[in-house]
């Protein structure tokens, strides 16, 4: 039985209907048996070949493939059909953790047999290596140690081969059995025909594969450490949680909570679902989610995040999502949506990385005919075509783009930075100009009152009065006021006339009140003179202010209630920070120009606009594009979203709980601007490292590949020179994982 045909009939995870209503599903897939980047591509050209596929992408560095397919027009075992007949075996992947579970336990079996395999490669191969040293071995000594080597360890690289063979491409594998094949069966072929004088290459052949070997291994591990950071969001996710059914405490699997169950959470538990607590308090550990460092207080009718860490106390929490709706598991898809895609520079690689192996076997056959025809040493041509078919390997073309995508998606992840696709991360290296919405970015977005201006009458008469007439108002200016009258008796209220644009008429039980701005004061006939100077001040400040006055046969003013949205502590550190990276920022707000004038100079931002609506904010982005600036627009994601979708990149604010908008490149988990330098500087870190990685990996090929043709480079240090190329590649991908946010480094400053 293959391995298909055991593989379930699941439905991917279904996407949002495109504008034309034609239903799009994306499915996850885990492929094994990739060993270089023309094996990506061969995988990426079987599932794009699958009737019904809009899209596939295959990341051998996470060893996934992401495939998006018009809705109900296949299955995922016709994915992973396509999958098997190029030669590859592939899973699908339903989010399930106990299906995870089992798959870690199954990869780390596979890595401790490939372990296993290693060791007996170098323990059988290190023996040839003897003759350097000057000590002799017989020449059936030599074929006794190689055989095992060449045919039971390095069987793998036959059988990946004679797939790549039945599928017409070539690989990695094609390269190293054909390779060592022709030095192992050259050895032979002297010692059985005892040719005294010829030389032997069972060393070359054997103790290639011992180094390719080594390679792949040292590759795997630091591959395994590259997704760490996801793995480490994976694991966040309890398996079993106790729930409260018919008066009694039950253990079930977390899978089992639904929608509105009483989940009880221990101190040191985490939390497995979200949900809003109904009794107890404690401090929950969120970092992991939102990079915050600090513990975050949650008492009753708080929200709380699955995955978090109760530390202190006894929760109760009612659950309001589970399973894939989760934040948590929101969180996951992102970043493994983010992992396993490609950047735009990729593209070039994957097409270069796709003549490499035809281009290596034309190379060793030139090598091989010239050093016989021309030099007349067989000998000579076999060790040279076999140092170009070993040393050509496009891994470390293949791996130097996708893991340094990994890398950084994923320490930028640890950091409350999420980065939806490779694209979003690539673009925001360019950003040169940062365009920030005022309220709910660089303001708390919960206005408070700042002043009470009372006339003839005492403050608290002042705010009973605002407070009584905006009951139940869900006006932010009237929640600010309600707020601080708490604890005042307010008088009832019996009748209210909202006046768009201007304020309200409220009639309480003895007396009628006006609430609004100067025009609502001109329109009543009430005289403001008496507070003209004050109002100019607040103003100036960027103060909001409520004009309050008696109406009647008594009419008068009666005072003015300034309100203010403050700035977030960190706003001013986040713009001084953008600007001293060569960033312009811009301040784009709907609030008058007072107001944005006002943040904008404690801020020190020179360029805004005021009084633009949600539409014309989009305008805004895009004039400043046609300028040729890369924009970058930051934005609570509600109204901000149609300048989010026109931006290069569009960095949606987060406040813990809201996960990434559709509209937004990168979302920041918690309410922090500084996380904005935090994410371009995280991208540029990212695409130094591919840089880097593809400049050396090109250099390495142009460089190694005819100095091996010409006889130069022995096979034993091509093997080498290969397997060290993929793992330098990888190696420095992970220096990223040093990288940390300086908002982090301020918050343990300040702590």
């Amino acid at each position: 039985m293959s391995a298909v045909d055991t593989v379930p009939a699941h439905r991917g995870t279904r996407s949002g209907a495109a504008a034309n209503h034609v239903r799009s599903e994306s499915f996850e897939l885990a492929i094994a048996g990739m060993s270089c980047a023309s094996c990506a591509g061969r995988v990426e050209k079987a599932l794009a070949a699958v009737p019904g596929v809009t899209r596939a992408s295959v990341n051998l560095a996470t060893e996934r493939a992401s495939v998006e397919a018009v809705g109900d027009a296949l299955e995922p075992v016709d994915l992973m059909l396509a999958v098997h007949n190029a030669g590859y075996h592939a899973e699908l992947l339903t989010g399930d953790v106990e299906v995870d579970a089992a798959r870690a336990l199954q990869e780390r079996a596979r890595f401790r047999h490939d372990t296993w395999r290693l060791v007996a490669a170098l323990v059988l191969s290190a023996p040839l290596l003897l003759p350097m040293l000057g000590v002799a071995l017989p020449a059936w000594l030599q074929m006794l140690l190689a055989t095992p080597v060449q045919f039971i360890v390095g069987a793998r690289f036959y059988a990946a081969a004679w797939k790549a063979l039945r599928a017409r491409s070539g690989n990695m594998d094609l390269l190293v059995a054909l390779g060592t094949s022709v030095a192992y069966l050259y050895s032979v072929y002297v010692t059985l025909a005892r040719r005294e004088g010829s030389e032997l290459y069972f060393d070359a052949a054997a103790v290639v594969i011992a180094l390719v070997m080594l390679g792949k291994w040292l590759e795997a591990r630091a591959r395994r450490s590259a997704a760490a950071a996801l793995h480490a969001l994976m694991s966040l996710r309890p398996e079993r949680a106790c729930v409260e059914r018919e008066g009694a405490e039950l253990e079930v699997r977390a899978g089992d909570v639904a929608v509105g169950d009483i989940v009880v959470v221990r101190p040191g538990e985490a939390l497995p679902v979200d949900g809003v607590v109904v009794s107890g308090h404690s401090a929950i550990d969120e970092s992991l989610l939102t990079g915050e460092s600090l513990p975050v207080f949650k008492s009753v009718g708080d929200r709380v995040t699955g995955g978090s860490m109760n530390t202190t106390g006894w929760l109760r929490v009612r659950t309001t999502a589970v399973g894939r709706q989760s934040t948590l598991a929101h969180i996951i898809a992102l970043v493994a949506g983010a992992q396993a895609g490609k950047a735009p520079v990729q593209q070039l690689v994957d097409r270069v990385s796709a003549v490499f192996v035809p281009a290596a076997l034309l190379l060793a056959a030139l090598a091989l005919l010239g050093w016989w025809l021309i030099a007349g040493d067989f000998a000579a041509g076999i060790i040279a075509a076999m140092s170009v078919m070993v040393i050509a390997c496009p891994c470390a073309l293949g791996l130097a783009t996708p893991t340094a995508l990994v890398v950084g998606s994923g320490v930028a992840a640890k950091a409350g930075i999420l980065i939806r696709d490779a694209a979003a991360l690539e673009r925001a290296r360019r950003i040169d100009t940062v365009v920030l919405d005022k309220t709910g970015t660089l303001t708390q977005g919960m206005p408070v009152v700042t002043d009470l201006m009372p006339l003839g009458i005492g403050a608290d008469a002042l705010l009973t009065r605002a407070a009584a007439a905006q009951k139940g108002s869900e006006h932010p200016l009237a929640r600010a006021v309600l707020m601080r009258a708490e604890g005042l008796e307010l008088p009832e209220l019996s009748d209210l006339q909202s006046l768009p644009g201007r304020g309200l008429v409220a009639q309480l039980v003895d007396e009628r009140l006006a609430i609004g701005n100067r025009r609502l004061m001109d329109d009543q006939g009430i005289r403001t003179q008496a507070l003209e100077g004050l109002a100019e001040q607040l103003e100036g400040k960027g103060r909001t202010l409520m004009w309050v006055a008696r109406l009647g046969a008594q009419a008068e003013l009666l005072g003015l209630v300034a309100v203010s949205d403050p700035l977030r502590p960190q706003a001013a550190a986040a713009v001084q920070r953008l600007q001293s990276m060569g960033i312009a920022t811009v301040l784009l707000t709907g609030d008058n120009e007072h107001t944005a004038r006002a943040v904008a100079d404690e801020l020190g931002i020179t360029h805004l606009r005021a009084n633009v609506q949600p539409a014309a904010k989009a305008a805004e982005v895009r004039r400043l594009q046609r300028e040729g600036r890369c924009v970058a627009m930051v934005g609570d994601g509600v109204n901000d979203a149609p300048a989010l979708a026109v931006a290069d990149v569009g960095i949606a604010m987060g406040g813990g709980t809201d996960i990434a908008l559709q509209t937004a490149g990168i979302t920041l988990m918690r309410a922090d601007p500084r996380l904005v330098a935090d994410a371009i500087e995280v991208s540029r870190a990212t695409y130094d490292k591919i840089r880097q990685g593809l400049f050396w990996a090109f250099i390495y090929n142009v460089v190694a590949m005819p100095a091996a043709a010409l006889g130069l480079l022995h096979p034993m240090f091509a093997g080498a020179a290969m397997a060290l190329s993929s793992v330098s590649v990888v190696t420095n991908a992970l220096l990223l994982r040093t990288w940390h946010p300086r908002a982090a480094e301020h918050e343990h400053a300040t702590h």
